[in-house]
């Protein structure tokens, strides 16, 4: 959950939606996304809406306080089920993240699940995943969440590499991620997610390929590989501009995506999103295409963004901030902006040439169209798929996203 919140207009007090948004609403899934911003530590390279207790100590007393998270976030939930109303859609995916949220108590975690269920219910195949930290799980822990309902664990692996983890500031052994596999798995766990960091200033292609055959090893049906991007106001931010270390490389980016598709491919993985890939259909993340693809989603907790009908909302981001507003019988949003119809198609295309099955070619315009076209003669787009209406990213295509997406909305 990215700190850093938009401009936009002020949210109603009490939350309300315009009438709007929920219109065809039934025609659209529904998931919920819960924040919890707690983290042991800071790693280096984090830029999202998170908080160590230190930097909680004295900045919002007993309301920032993760002993009473999960009951405050239960709040937002019911807050929720007022807003809107009388929708009648189960709820199809959860997905709890953060921060750490394997920090809280696993109780806290299967109550704060119990609220959606309580107030929304959940669709019978519904999804439900929490993002653990692999320090901060083990068997019981695990085999709790499974007890409550959680059917998708995603670890935070990173690397395989002690010293790529040290720059990273990450604290878990190499090792640890893979025995969390494991340990999901004896706890009934179907689907594991292992997310990987690529592009780290002193990784070699050599310990990426460790890296990518350690997560293989471990038995996943999905794994997620992202190019690290140093943000400003980063504990690397600020070590690269001290000279410490060096900066990351764009050639050296798209190299160990080259290897990671490679790799994962050989293996039996197939890519769905730009930076993800799963060994089957069911092994995807649904939660994440909710957002790919435009659908409804509630965000619970400090800083998280929700978006409902063509009406987008984040909240506050600070826990004592949020905690506050919830006491208070106040939504905790902050700004809101309701999309315009140019305004959604530009997002469609956006997050939709980043999938599989690619964006449809009826959502270009003229100049879009145009540049379809050169991009297809360039080999950045299927011929295939583009025949059928589609723009559907090639390999090299991927490599180059940004620079085709920015092509293609105009």
């Amino acid at each position: 959950m990215p700190s850093a919140l938009p401009d936009g207009e002020p949210m109603p007090k009490d939350g309300t939606l315009p009438a709007s948004a929920l219109e065809g609403a039934g025609e659209r899934p529904l998931g919920f996304y819960l924040h919890v911003p707690y983290c042991a530590t800071r790693c280096g390279y984090c830029d999202f809406n998170t908080y160590t207790a230190t930097e909680l100590r004295g900045t919002g007393g007993v309301l920032a306080s993760r002993d009473n998270y999960a009951d405050t976030l239960a709040d937002e939930v019911r807050l929720a089920r007022k807003v809107l109303g009388d929708d009648p859609r189960p709820v199809r995916t959860v997905f709890v993240g953060g921060g750490t949220p394997t920090l809280l108590a696993a109780d806290d975690l299967v109550r704060m699940l119990k609220a959606v269920r309580d107030e929304f219910g959940l669709a019978d195949d519904a999804e439900i995943t929490t993002e653990a930290n692999p320090e901060s799980v083990g068997p019981a822990y695990l085999s709790a969440l499974r007890e409550g309902g959680f059917n998708r664990v995603s670890f935070g692996m990173q690397s395989a590499k002690q010293h790529v983890l040290k720059i990273l500031d990450r604290t878990h052994t190499p090792g640890r991620p893979e025995a969390c596999v494991a340990e999901a798995r004896a706890a009934g766990f179907d689907h594991v997610n292992l997310d990987l960091i690529y592009g780290t200033p002193g990784e070699t292609d050599a310990d990426w390929r460790a890296s990518l055959d350690a997560a293989i090893g471990a038995g996943p049906d999905h794994v997620s590989a992202y190019a690290l991007i140093v943000e400003e106001g980063t504990q690397l931010a600020r070590r690269i501009r001290r000279g410490e270390v060096p900066m990351t490389d764009d050639d050296v980016h798209a190299d160990r995506y080259l290897i990671a598709d490679e790799v994962l491919a050989g293996a039996g993985f197939d890519w769905y999103e730009v930076s993800n890939w799963a060994t089957s259909e069911a092994g995807r993340c649904l939660h994440n295409e909710l957002y790919w693809r435009g659908a409804d989603w509630w965000g619970a907790g400090p800083g998280a963004h929700s978006h409902v009908g063509g009406v987008r909302w984040w909240n506050v981001k600070h826990p004592g901030a949020y905690a506050g507003a919830l006491a208070g019988g106040r939504s905790p949003g902050a700004g809101r902006e309701v999309l315009a119809d140019e305004d959604r198609r530009v997002e469609r295309v956006l997050l939709e040439l980043r999938l599989r099955e690619g964006c449809p070619l009826a959502l270009l315009k003229p100049a879009g169209l145009d540049a379809s076209l050169r991009a297809l003669g360039e080999g950045l787009l299927e011929a295939g798929p583009y025949a059928e209406g589609r723009a559907v990213l090639t390999l090299r295509g991927r490599l180059l996203a940004d620079a085709v997406v920015r092509d293609l909305v105009d």
